[in-house]
C-alpha cells in the first residue's frame, strides 16, 4: 500500500480544486457511532472527512482539533466523518477499532475502512488527511499532514457561511491535548519513524543482522549510533513486527526527541506483557512518559501506542531500552515526538 504518515515538517495545504464531488463512502465494511452515511445523502451539509489509523502518532496529534471542530460546529450542520483506514494488521479487527473509538472519546461518525475501499476511492496517501466538502457535495480543500489547524477552521467556517450559517465569531477552538496528543517538540527532533518487521525497517544493529520469519537469539552491541536499534534474547523478526517468543528479551534503540512511543501488543488477545523501560542504564524518574511509572514499569495489553517517554529539556542522544518480563510480545514501530 502506497501510504505515509507525514513526518516532522512535512505538511501539504492543497486547494483541490478540479477534485470534483466527493467519493463514495460505500467501500466502508462497517459504521461506528453512525448509521451508514452516504455522499448523496450528505448534500446539504459542510463535511470534513478525517483519514486516520488509530497507532499513527501524527494523526493522534490532530485529533484533539477534529474533535473539537466536531463538537463545537456539529449544531452548525457540520459533520465531520473519521476514516479509518488501517496500516497494521491488527488495526483491521473491528474490535481493535472499537476500543480506539472508546478510549479515544470519538463521538462524530466512523467509517471502518478495512478494505481501503474508500481510500482509493479519494485517491488519498497520508495520515492525517482532511477533506474539506461543500454542502454542494464538492471537495474544496485538502490538507495532509499536522498544523495549520486555524487555516482548517477557517475554511470550515467559511463553508458553513456559505451553506447560510450566521454568527460565526470569536476565536479559533481552544484544546487541552494530553499525552501523545501534544505537539512534538519539533526544535529537539532528530529521530523519525521506524518499523521493527523486516519489511520496512532500517538501521538494525544486532550482530549478524535481522533473520526473516525465523527464530533467533540476538544480542545488542555496547554502543548504538542514533537511530539505530537492536534486540536482544529470543526473537523472530516478521514481515510487520518483531516477536518475543520467550521472557527477558529487550529492545534497544538510540534516539533523540522529547517523546518515545513504541506501536506494540500481546501476541494473543487478553494476554498482559510486564515490561521495565530504561534510559541510559536508568529508571525514567521524571522522564517517564503516560504508561509507565517513574520506574519505568509498565504493561502491554491491547495492540496501540505506548508513550513511553517524556523527557523534559535539554534533550540530547539517549539510549533507550524496554526489557519484557514475560514473553508474548509484538512490536511494531518507534514514533517520536
Amino acid at each position: 500500500m502506497a501510504a505515509a504518515a507525514l513526518e516532522a515538517g512535512m505538511m501539504r495545504w492543497a486547494h483541490a480544486q478540479g477534485d470534483g464531488e466527493m467519493p463514495s463512502l460505500g467501500g466502508a465494511t462497517a459504521w461506528l457511532n453512525s448509521p451508514p452515511l452516504t455522499a448523496a445523502g450528505l448534500r446539504g451539509k459542510v463535511v470534513v472527512v478525517d483519514f486516520w489509523t488509530y497507532t499513527c502518532i501524527n494523526w493522534l496529534r490532530s485529533l484533539a482539533y477534529v474533535r473539537a471542530w466536531a463538537e463545537v460546529y456539529r449544531r452548525h450542520g457540520l459533520v465531520v466523518i473519521g476514516v479509518h483506514s488501517p496500516e497494521f494488521t491488527f488495526e483491521k479487527d473491528i474490535d481493535n477499532v472499537r476500543w480506539a473509538v472508546t478510549s479515544m472519546r470519538i463521538e462524530y461518525p466512523v467509517a471502518v475502512d478495512s478494505d481501503h475501499t474508500v481510500w482509493r476511492a479519494f485517491d488519498n496517501q497520508y495520515w492525517p488527511a482532511l477533506y474539506f466538502v461543500d454542502a454542494q457535495g464538492r471537495i474544496r480543500r485538502r490538507h495532509f499532514g499536522e498544523g495549520r489547524y486555524e487555516e482548517s477552521e477557517s475554511i470550515i467556517r467559511r463553508l458553513l457561511t456559505e451553506a447560510g450559517v450566521s454568527g460565526l465569531r470569536g476565536a479559533p477552538v481552544s484544546v487541552d491535548a494530553r499525552g501523545p496528543e501534544v505537539a512534538a517538540d519539533w526544535d529537539s527532533l532528530k529521530s523519525s519513524e521506524n518499523y521493527l518487521g523486516h519489511e520496512r525497517t532500517a538501521n538494525f544493529a544486532s550482530p549478524g543482522g535481522a533473520v526473516r520469519g525465523e527464530r533467533r537469539a540476538y544480542a545488542a552491541p555496547a554502543r548504538l549510533n542514533l537511530n539505530h536499534w537492536a534486540l536482544s534474547g529470543d526473537w523472530t523478526v516478521e514481515s510487520e513486527a518483531a516477536v518475543l517468543n520467550a521472557p527477558s528479551g529487550r529492545i534497544a534503540c538510540g534516539f533523540h526527541a522529547r517523546d518515545l512511543h513504541l506501536v506494540m501488543g500481546p501476541s494473543a488477545r487478553g494476554q498482559a506483557v510486564r515490561f521495565r523501560v530504561l534510559i541510559d542504564g536508568k529508571a525514567p524518574g521524571s522522564g517517564h512518559g503516560g504508561d509507565v511509572d517513574a520506574q519505568g514499569l509498565g504493561m502491554v495489553t491491547e495492540p496501540r501506542l505506548y508513550q513511553l517517554i517524556r523527557q523534559s529539556a535539554p534533550v540530547a542522544d539517549r539510549r533507550f531500552e524496554i526489557e519484557f518480563l514475560d514473553g508474548g510480545v509484538k512490536a511494531f514501530a518507534f514514533t517520536f515526538g
